[in-house]
């Protein structure tokens, strides 16, 4: 009798073990996660490891394979920040886990805004401002006064960061998982 439970008990775990095997996440799943934090082009560095949770259960074949609220892991791929007068900032971001499983996804990202508009209006309302007082006052050396006084506005205020949101969902397609 005992050696009829050892063998149940055997097969039971046998079965066990080939339904988490097949629990894996199949390659080309959409995940969508929440961030559980900020992740910004400011103060991101490539490597940088972030967490969150499944917004929604991953089902396969009929099968509840991980939980929406389970957790999940990802690394930053890419983070570059702003630069003053051109070059808007950058961020993208990898899963690593799902409920401890080892994925690997598709990046997903954000780019800052762009300078241009920006910039031409400080440049340009400083250029035409100054041209005005230039011409007021009786110099011609105003609409360059101006212009360079625009640059310098626009170089002190121009950095354009992006931020992803902590609890915003994101979607990741798994591209390998064991």
């Amino acid at each position: 009798m005992t050696s009829k439970r050892s063998l149940t008990l055997i097969v039971v775990c046998m079965l066990a073990l080939a339904l988490n095997a097949s629990a894996a996440v199949p390659v080309g799943t959409k995940v969508t996660v929440r961030l559980g934090q900020a992740i910004s082009s400011e103060t991101a560095h490539t490597g940088d490891s972030w967490d969150g949770t499944l917004a929604n259960d991953i089902v396969v074949n009929g099968q509840t394979v991980a939980k929406a609220g389970d957790p999940v892991k990802g690394k930053v791929t890419y983070a570059k920040a702003s630069g003053r007068l051109k070059t808007p900032g950058q961020v993208s971001i990898r899963l690593t886990s799902i409920n401890g499983s080892s994925v690997t996804s598709s990046a997903v990202g954000a780019k800052g805004k762009s300078h241009t508009k920006s910039n031409a209006t400080k440049i340009g309302g400083g250029a035409a401002a100054g041209a005005l007082i230039g011409g007021l006052a009786g110099g011609g050396k105003g609409a360059g006064v101006g212009a360079g006084a625009g640059t310098g506005v626009a170089a002190a205020t121009g950095k354009q960061d992006v931020t992803l949101s902590a609890e915003t969902a994101r979607t990741f397609t798994i591209t390998s998982s064991k």
